[in-house]
């Protein structure tokens, strides 16, 4: 710290200037002991006294006597409270006293021992200038409110920044300039006379309200301030000028009128239960208190146009229809809308629309993209529109109706030039949330559609996999007429010996009671699947199942036996043999799509429909397929339309199909865009498979002749085969589960016995014999001798099971591919 005649730079430098902000007051440093250390230029011009003749010298003897008491009372409040902020009283070099508004603040020296930064402002100064004294210049440049000082001619003398950030006026174009020559308008001319009045009779004018419309200089949306007046006297008590301090309330009257509004809104729409007349409605009140142009666009349907959430993402790369609900602009004929009030509208899958219909939130767009590479490139219709009209911001909002998204409302700027901002789309959506309200009574007519819907959606498979034997991908959509939606459904079951099991099916009827009889039917199908049973039997088991449901169902009046019967295709597919049986119960064949493209429908006997009360009997044929073949199965509603027959349906499906190489998801997306541009009247399934092969290095199979011997050199192959593959951690348990499975086949089976290993996403350990006897899980007593094999390899497997052969039977266990503990 500074000695003597040194004035203390260092110290005062070392400052922060968060300490106290006072740029050109009068500094001094005090330690910790009250001894002053450091003293400022601006601190000799204030009292007189030169550095030398106060440094090392106790504060206290700087303040004037009658306040010499508050030094002790100054020093222990800066203690207590880190600070202290006051009035008090400085002695003047020549003898005077001077009035000084005092701020003390900590200030951390590098030795570690505490100091104080001390700065002091003539109150004298700031009575007699305002603005031009040091402290409070800073003081009111800092302030987060406009304030502006203007003479007695009303010219401005002094301004701060948060002024011109309000109002978008620079400091130089205010300064030497009445209101009036810098906003022109009757405005500005009320504000001077307001001025006016203060500066006459000195009484504040508080709270005085004014508009700042756009124009070429201020290029803003219109705003609303608030501002205060009070004279400004010199020591003579004359008006010297005037003082305005000015708050933005733009958002407060903004909020203000937006609240009447809304208030208005609730008696204007929704006057009827009609949907299209309250989206009219909507349209109409929002134009062009909102926005330039406004349409409504709600799914369809019959007759209330609405629809349950599910049914409005993109399904397959495709929107379900809607409907033009309400259109407005500020031109006659609204000129700007593709498509009149009550035509079907085209939404682009990859446009905003869709973006909003899929998440349910709000799409704010303050300026529309119209570049090259976006959505609009596949909507030329709509690009050609916006260009035309100058559309250049986009508000898009979904109509919510207890949780539902009925559709969507699309609010435009045009000749409007400024862009929507957050508090717009905010507005916008507590208008159509309003709107969205009298929709609530239609909702309730098809409750019974939309609980189906959602039935039907949990009930099917939510992640498809394949494993080692095909690639899948799926789609499905629901139908979108009055009668709700049907049982459509479709699955991939994995089976054992790395083979897998692909189904779909149809529910004859529509609504709640076919979406649960589907669920029962494909959980019927997983538990025969599991059994592994050949296509032609799982067939009959279940059209036992669904004739026994009916009978159930009998007693109820509203039901017959033929509303629970069922059309189904069942194929089992082994990517170790590359063969593919299946077989169908009264359901379209499904297609094979070769390697190279070559789409055939193959000639499977079709069987009678699940359910019918006759005694059904169904024939499964096996296919040998080549790797990367393509399956195709489907239901009914993608290849039938009003318009078209099946054969008709069934070329538009095999001509999609023929892409080889396209990958599935791409593929299914082909297919269902197909479709004509209405929803199907049925729901409409469709399940690729892509058939994979397994390398003969995951296979390894060995023939053992009939003798216990063998059973030791089974443990053998199985371990060396173990250690080819880089498995030897799980060569302990497959040595035991081999052991325990080709003991039992020696034993209770006939000859001859096959072991087989099976490498994927599993180990699978398979011994198969010529007996068709069954083995049986038991748990042996303490006294039993044997009975404990199965039970082992149950402990040490992850899953074990028998399936027959058209030669016998094969036991199988599977081992998870986990790293040795």
């Amino acid at each position: 710290m500074p000695t003597g005649d040194q004035t203390a730079p260092t110290a005062v430098r070392g400052a922060p200037r968060s300490a106290g902000q006072m740029i050109g007051a009068a500094i001094a440093v005090v330690d910790g002991t009250g001894t002053m250390v450091g003293w400022t230029q601006a601190a000799q011009r204030l009292t007189g006294f030169s550095a030398a003749e106060v440094v090392g010298r106790s504060a206290a003897e700087v303040l004037a006597p009658e306040d010499g008491v508050k030094a002790s009372e100054c020093a222990e409040r800066c203690r207590v409270e880190g600070g202290w902020s006051g009035l008090v009283g400085l002695r003047h070099r020549d003898g005077g006293r001077l009035e000084v508004n005092l701020r003390v603040a900590p200030l951390a020296g590098q030795d570690g021992r505490m100091r104080w930064l001390v700065s002091a402002t003539c109150m004298a100064d700031i009575s007699s200038s305002p603005v031009n004294g040091l402290g409070l210049d800073s003081l009111l440049s800092s302030a987060p409110i406009g304030i502006a000082v203007r003479d007695p001619e009303l010219r401005c003398t002094w301004v701060n920044d948060a002024l011109a950030l309000q109002d978008g006026i620079s400091r130089e174009q205010r300064l030497g300039r009445r209101l009036t020559e810098v906003l022109p308008g009757c405005d500005a001319e009320v504000v001077e006379a307001v001025m006016r009045r203060v500066l006459e009779s000195g009484i504040p004018a508080v709270d005085h309200e004014y508009r700042l419309s756009p124009s070429a200089t201020v290029p803003r949306r219109e705003q609303a301030f608030s501002v205060s007046f009070f004279r400004l006297d010199d020591r003579e008590g004359r008006a010297s000028g005037v003082c305005a301090l000015v708050v933005d309330v733009t958002d407060r009257e903004r909020a203000r009128e937006r609240l009447a509004i809304l208030s208005e809104a609730g008696t204007r729409i929704g006057s009827t239960l009609d949907v299209l007349r309250t989206g009219q409605e909507l349209a109409d009140f929002a134009v062009p208190r909102l926005a330039d142009y406004v349409i409504v666009d709600l799914a369809e349907s019959v007759p209330l146009g609405e629809e349950s959430p599910a049914r409005l993402g993109a399904v397959g790369g495709r929107i379900p229809p809607f409907r033009r609900a309400g259109v407005a602009s500020i031109h006659a004929g609204a000129p700007e809308s593709l498509w009149p009030r009550g035509e079907p509208v085209f939404v682009p899958a990859s446009s905003p629309f869709a973006e909003v219909l899929t998440s349910g939130r709000s799409h704010l767009e303050p300026v529309l993209d119209t570049s090259p590479g976006t959505w609009l490139d596949q909507d030329p219709g709509r690009a050609e529109k916006i260009r035309r009209y100058g559309m250049h911001s986009l508000m898009v909002v979904p109509i919510h109706a207890r949780g539902a998204v009925l559709g969507v409302a699309v609010f435009v700027r045009t000749a409007d030039p400024a862009p929507f901002e957050a508090d717009d789309l905010l507005f916008a959506e507590e208008l159509v949330s309003r709107a969205a309200l009298s929709l609530d009574n239609a909702r309730r007519y098809v409750r019974e559609r939309a609980a189906a819907l959602a039935l039907q959606r949990n009930l099917l498979p939510r992640r498809l996999t394949g494993g080692a034997a095909v690639e899948v991908a799926s789609r499905y959509l629901p139908a979108d007429t009055e009668d709700g939606v049907g049982g459509d459904w479709f699955d991939v079951i994995p089976l054992s010996g790395a083979r897998v099991a692909l189904v779909v099916g149809d529910v004859v009827g529509h609504g709640i009671n076919a979406a649960a009889t589907m669920g029962r039917l494909r959980t019927a199908v997983h538990t025969l699947a599991t059994m592994d049973l050949p296509p032609d039997e799982l067939l009959v088991q279940l059209d036992d199942t669904i004739s026994r449901l009916a009978e159930e169902d009998l007693d109820a009046t509203d039901r017959t036996v033929a509303d629970v019967g069922a059309t189904c295709l069942y194929a089992v597919y082994d990517p170790v043999t590359r063969r593919c049986a299946m077989a169908r119960a009264g359901h379209p064949p499904p297609a094979v799509v070769s390697p190279d493209g070559r789409v055939t429908f193959p000639d499977l006997p079709p069987g009678l429909p699940l359910g019918i009360g006759m005694a059904a009997s169904f024939e499964a044929v096996e296919l040998d397929l080549a790797e990367g073949c393509v399956l195709a199965f489907y239901t009914d509603g993608l290849i039938e339309t009003r318009d078209a027959d099946i054969d008709a349906g069934m070329q538009r499906l095999g001509a999609a199909l023929a892409q080889p190489g396209r990958p599935l998801e791409e593929l299914c997306s082909a297919v269902v865009d197909t479709l004509p541009s209405r929803a199907p009247s049925d729901d409409a399934t469709l399940l690729l498979a892509r058939t994979r092969v397994l390398s003969p290095t995951q296979v390894a199979s060995w023939e053992l002749p009939p003798d216990p011997a063998v059973v030791g050199d089974a443990r053998a192959l199985s371990a060396a085969q173990l250690t080819e593959w880089g498995l030897e951690h799980l060569a302990p348990t497959t040595e035991l589960i081999v052991s325990e499975l080709v003991t039992n086949a020696v034993r209770y089976g006939t000859g001859p016995i096959t072991l087989r290993l099976i490498r994927h996403h599993v180990l699978v350990c398979e011994v198969s014999d010529a007996s068709d006897t069954v083995p049986r899980l038991r748990h042996a007593r303490a006294t039993d001798e044997g009975g404990r094999g199965l039970f082992l390899v149950a402990q040490l497997s992850h899953r074990r099971g028998t399936r027959h052969t058209t030669g016998g039977k094969i036991v199988w266990a599977e081992q998870e591919l986990t790293p040795a503990l």
